[in-house]
């Protein structure tokens, strides 16, 4: 007789094991599972790609206008007001009144931003004394030179987190380097950098921008120039404690007995186990490179006046009091984005760190 085989004493199939995890990648499903920080960071790129190209969504010329059979690109070369059939041969102003008619005749149309107004552009025809409140004319108001408020933010806030982004790139570069010096070499080189960072750190800095802001005319280059002399310090220290621990560990004295050079083991072994504390405050330099910026407009320190920024908005906001639609959606973009840049930064902390599952 056969034997009668119970289903259950079968084997079960088994079950491939799951790949093996790198650990940026279990870094970056921690950051995940962060979902304040990962929906920051989302929300943070979104507004970056929209202040960038902000000229898509704020902006007082027509991407492409069509006048009398012929087309024209105003966006990038905007024709004088004579090509269009006007009377100047000045650049075409396209909040007159005169342009509207023309463009109104039967086989013209122009087809402009959701936002008809750029940062410094004046609207000359509008009856309403400046400052204005907000309306459908101007969606956030003008501010005390008649300019939109809306398009003013837009552009502000594009210059404010560019420039931080430069300013973080500039100083985290500077102090990775500095402090893989001092942490890998050690010894007198350690010890003459530290001293000459006590020193430099020393150096009064609001001082310096003072005196260079009243010798040259304001500019954004100079100053992402003269705060990056001193942005890279607080960085360097937790880059050369990094370095100093990782350098005596067993994988750099393997590489060494493998006659790789100094240059080999930084990039390839020490650096991409020492940038933990790199990553984790990127996000924080950011926010205090947007609020350094803000804080010198504030005070006349910063970039030239005719530029707009988050700073000039709130110096504005101050000037006049009474029109609150200048201050409190400035106040609101400023938190907003610290907030945001906060959360990143908390969430990266978080996933760096390796005592969390």
């Amino acid at each position: 007789m056969s034997a009668v085989l119970d289903p259950s004493l079968a084997p079960e199939p088994a079950v491939p094991a799951a790949p093996a995890l790198s650990p940026n990648q279990r870094a970056w499903a921690r950051f995940k599972r962060n979902r304040l920080g990962y929906v920051s960071l989302w929300a943070f790129g979104l507004l970056l790609v929209l202040a960038t190209f902000a000229e898509l969504l704020s902006n007082d010329r027509p991407f492409v206008a069509r006048v009398d059979g012929q087309w024209h690109a105003p966006l990038f070369d905007n024709p004088s007001e004579k090509a269009l059939g006007g009377d100047f041969t000045t650049p075409t102003d396209w909040k007159d009144p005169l342009i509207a008619q023309i463009l109104a005749q039967p086989g013209n149309l122009a087809f402009f931003a959701i936002n008809r107004h750029s940062a410094d552009s004046i609207d000359y025809f509008d009856p309403r004394m400046s400052p204005s409140p907000p309306d459908a004319r101007n969606w956030l108001g003008t501010d005390s030179k008649g300019r939109d408020m809306l398009a003013r933010l837009l552009y502000g806030f594009r210059v404010s987190i560019w420039f931080a982004l430069a300013l973080t790139f500039v100083g985290t570069v500077i102090g990775v380097l500095a402090g893989a010096v001092q942490g890998y070499f050690g010894g007198r080189v350690d010890l003459f950098l530290q001293r000459f960072v006590e020193i430099w750190g020393a150096v009064p800095e609001l001082y310096l921008l003072i005196i260079f802001a009243s010798i040259f005319e304001p500019s954004l280059l100079l100053l992402l120039v003269l705060l990056a002399l001193w942005g890279w310090m607080g960085l360097s220290d937790y880059v050369r404690a990094e370095f100093l621990r990782n350098r005596s560990l067993e994988y750099v004295k393997a590489a060494r007995a493998l006659g790789l050079s100094t240059g080999q083991i930084i990039w390839r072994h020490v650096l991409p186990n020492s940038m933990t504390p790199v990553i984790t405050f990127l996000p924080f330099r950011m926010s205090g490179a947007i609020l350094a910026l803000t804080s010198l407009d504030f005070l006349g320190l910063g970039v030239p006046a005719s530029t707009a920024s988050l700073g000039e908005l709130l110096k504005l906001g101050k000037e006049n009091l009474d029109a609150w639609w200048i201050i409190v959606p400035t106040f609101v973009v400023l938190v907003v984005t610290m907030l945001l840049l906060t959360f990143i930064g908390d969430a990266l902390r978080d996933a760096f760190d390796t005592r969390k599952s």
